[in-house]
């Protein structure tokens, strides 16, 4: 849907009485200025928050038995390391690729001290 599709629609939206006149101003505004990421406002949208959960995923350098992947994934997502530990383990003796994706991991996520650099 191009924007000009999106405006139009938002714009019904506020005819109809569903968006109020500011909501309608906020919609557009966000629209226009492009897919720059909302920073704790209230509802965004749930992919703009999972791009931040993204974002925010290191490897621990202090909860760590390997490479600090687990470590990395508890500190992201809020569950305890040894849950993600635990997943992992069941993952390779259940399917086998539980050990490819903790490799894949490893290599492709940086480490805790290498966010500013």
């Amino acid at each position: 849907m191009s924007v000009s599709e999106e405006i139009k629609r938002l714009h019904e939206l506020n005819q109809a009485g569903a968006l109020s006149d500011a909501e309608f101003a906020q919609a557009k505004a966000r629209l226009l200025n492009g897919p720059a990421l909302d920073k704790g406002s209230e509802g965004g949208s749930g992919g703009s928050e999972l791009v931040q959960e993204f974002n925010r995923f290191r490897r621990s350098q202090r909860d760590r038995w390997l490479g600090g992947v687990c470590g990395g994934l508890g500190q992201a997502s809020g569950m305890e390391s040894w849950i993600w530990r635990l997943i992992f383990v069941l993952f390779t003796l259940s399917f086998g690729f539980g050990l490819v994706i903790y490799i894949l991991l490893w290599i492709f996520v940086p480490d805790e001290e290498q966010i500013g650099n």
